[in-house]
């Protein structure tokens, strides 16, 4: 038996972990208690990784589609072929894009690479996962803080007041928020006498441990947050300390938030004017406190003013930058000062005009760039790790334009409801064949750390790591169009000189010294130095989200509620996305794809617990089985993301036994924060109706 000390890549919190293995074979994969971030704790994600490693349904050389069916081919092969197909594209017009899944995230190795290929491609509509989930995060961080990379994370080891809107950290371990152990860290937070409050449509699992929960209604929560900052005020609780000389625009901004009264925003979002009152007397205390919001209110329609927002709320309290508050990290790798601060509009989508956001267009404008004939029409899409047919809204649309595209080619495990329209698909090497450093993710942890993780196993023979593939993939096509062939430089040089060239100045040798982690330390003030504005200020009105506050969500606010359901996600600590569902171990145990639904709701419908039931947008209908409960507020519906594997072509023998259906065949492409191009995947109207024939016992 061999010891392994690793980290879970699998989710954001990025948990030590102990894998335990005799030859190839995984025997245990297990909490590693000497890890400083995640101190023991690991979920059930992390025991799937066994499953990835060994699963018979994942491919294990480069395929090509004839037909229905798939045809093993060679590395050298496919790489000649695709770049032939590309030379042949190129000088018979067209354009080519390419989509970059949440999995890259969690991959250090791959993304220097990217950019290799997208330059030997020319491809100028550039697409991920981004768009579906965190942009207007990092729209919001460049416009104030002067870089898109410059994320306020949560101070939960030191707050004495927290709350959530919109997360569900039990069930996702963090989100934009590397925090393993959340819940021992939430117990923690009370017993020193502190507070959680989480603000959802759902009572989810986070909320039933928190000291208080309120329903909030789906899209409503600029409305909660303008009402929040209006209660400071009234009460004289707007102190903002030792930020206030680094505050740009502070007055323009309460100027424009003045206009706006408590008890109109105190309908609008469903919380009650004592309670919105009281909240913002807890969080004007002067003890530490902190808002945290995430795929709730980023996925709204109002997303980038949400986080303006809650950033102002942070401003507002002084609780920005402060010990128990919304920090600023001091990573080993400091991508913040390495990479460019960001940029919006330098150019616009073909067909809806969709400004560029961070170098990319959103992810609901792939369907129609794909389907729309005439000159720009995109006629090639290469996929890095992405399943966009089910994370993307409007599944169906761009299930529909991916049959009839000229060219795909899809860098991928499996064949899945995006790779199965794929001409060839590449598959990298099993994750324990892998190195692994949370280059991303680590920025945004809750206590600063470092930790890499080397191979598991040694490379089955024939095999590749993706970033080969990635780069590798670049040089044929490079070399087909007579163009210079891109320099591949390994990751592992990259990440050194990365780590010799950020403040801290360690080195790769340094972070392998330590197995199971370097604890790097808490949180410190990091401002004013820490910003990235020209004139090391805070930018607190910026002239886009003033306008959004005073225009169109104005014009929201003074709107009569329309009636009927409105459709939410959710997560569960078993899935993840849509990549997890041909693992056994996580797949077992009850029904997760359920529709939940409210018992008033239920019984104006004459729906039952366990019953069959439609669900209608204005894109799509999918059926599925209805979950009557009181854990969601009247007037919403839930669904979770990340299933639908039934589709034709998938090959996911574990997922299809319980496929599921894609909310995202209910979500609707015209759905969007037009500020940041982000799907409003919250507050989907739908329709409800039970299905009269019997439902097939599961």
């Amino acid at each position: 038996m061999t010891t392994h000390f690793r980290t879970c890549h699998i989710c954001e919190a990025n948990c030590g972990i102990v894998v335990e293995t005799a030859g190839r074979t995984v025997l245990s994969i297990k909490g590693d208690a000497e890890n400083p971030l995640s101190r023991g704790h690991i979920c059930p994600k992390a025991t799937a990784i066994a499953d990835l490693e060994s699963d018979p349904d994942r491919l294990r050389t480069p395929v090509k589609r004839v037909g229905d069916d798939w045809q093993p081919i060679g590395w050298d092969q496919a790489y000649a072929e695709i770049a032939a197909r590309v030379a042949g594209m190129r000088t018979g017009g067209g354009e080519t894009a390419i989509y970059v899944g949440n999995p890259n995230a969690h991959n250090y190795s791959v993304t220097p690479q990217i950019p290799l290929l997208r330059k030997a491609l020319g491809a100028r509509n550039n697409f991920s996962a981004s768009s579906v989930d965190q942009v207007p995060h990092q729209l919001v961080q460049m416009w104030m803080y002067g870089h898109n990379a410059l994320f306020p994370v949560p101070d939960i080891d030191h707050a004495q007041h927290m709350v959530i809107i919109g997360g569900n950290p039990l069930a996702s371990n963090g989100s934009v928020w590397t925090v393993p152990d959340v819940r021992k860290r939430i117990q923690a937070l009370q017993a020193r006498g502190g507070t959680l409050t989480v603000i959802d449509p759902r009572r989810t699992e986070t909320a039933e441990i928190a000291d208080a929960h309120h329903f909030i209604r789906p899209g409503s929560d600029p409305a909660l947050l303008v009402g929040l900052l209006l209660a400071l005020d009234a009460a004289g609780l707007v102190a903002p300390g030792r930020l206030a000389p680094m505050l740009a625009g502070w007055d323009d901004a309460w100027a424009a938030l003045r206009r706006f009264d408590i008890a109109a925003c105190a309908a609008a979002c469903g919380i009650a004017e004592p309670v919105i009152r009281d909240l913002a007397t807890t969080l004007g205390s002067g003890e530490p406190a902190v808002v945290y919001g995430r795929i709730g209110v980023s996925t709204a329609e109002f997303g980038t003013l949400n986080h303006w927002l809650i950033n102002l709320i942070n401003i507002a309290t002084g609780n920005l930058d402060r010990v128990g508050g919304a920090m600023f990290s001091s990573p080993a790798v400091d991508i913040v000062g390495q990479t460019g601060s960001g940029t919006r509009g330098r150019f616009h989508s073909r067909v809806s005009g969709h400004p560029e956001i961070l170098g990319e267009y959103p992810a609901v404008a792939m369907a129609e760039e794909i389907a729309t004939p005439g000159e720009g029409e995109v006629r090639a899409l290469f996929t890095i790790a992405g399943n966009p047919v089910l994370s993307v809204p409007d599944g169906g649309a761009l299930d529909a334009a991916l049959a009839g595209i000229e060219l795909m080619v899809s860098i991928d495990m499996y064949v899945t409801a995006t790779s199965a329209h794929a001409h060839y698909i590449l598959p990298p090497c099993g994750p324990l064949e892998k190195d692994h450093y949370p280059l991303f993710l680590a920025p945004i942890a809750t206590r600063n750390f470092a930790n890499y993780s080397p191979p598991v196993f040694d490379r089955t023979p024939g095999t590749k790591n993706d970033w080969e593939i990635v780069a590798e993939l670049a040089r044929a096509i490079a070399g087909a169009l007579g163009q210079p062939l891109p320099n591949i430089v390994p990751p592992r040089e990259t990440l050194d000189r990365m780590l010799r060239n950020s403040p801290r100045g360690l080195t790769l040798a340094d972070i392998e010294a330590h197995p199971h982690g370097l604890d790097l330390g808490a949180h410190e003030p990091r401002l004013p130095e820490r910003l990235k504005t020209p004139d090391k200020t805070i930018a607190c009105a910026p002239e886009l989200l003033i306008a959004d506050l005073t225009g169109r969500f104005a014009a929201w606010l003074a709107a009569a509620p329309g009636d009927g359901l409105l459709l939410i996600g959710r997560r569960h600590v078993r899935n993840n996305n849509s990549w997890l569902g041909n693992s056994p171990r996580l797949a077992k145990g009850p029904l997760r794809c359920t529709l939940m639904i409210a018992p008033d709701d239920a019984a104006a419908r004459a729906i039952a617990d366990g019953d069959l039931v439609s669900i209608a947008s204005s894109v799509g209908r999918v059926e599925v089985v209805a979950e009557v409960t009181d854990s969601v507020m009247p007037g919403v519906v839930s669904l979770p993301h990340g299933f639908g594997h039934g589709r034709k072509g998938v090959r996911l023998g574990v997922a299809r036994q319980r496929p599921g259906v894609s909310i995202n065949d209910l979500t609707s492409r015209d759905r969007i924060d037009p500020l940041s191009g982000n799907a409003a995947l919250v507050g989907t109207p739908v329709t409800v109706a039970r299905i009269v024939e019997a439902v097939a016992a599961e």
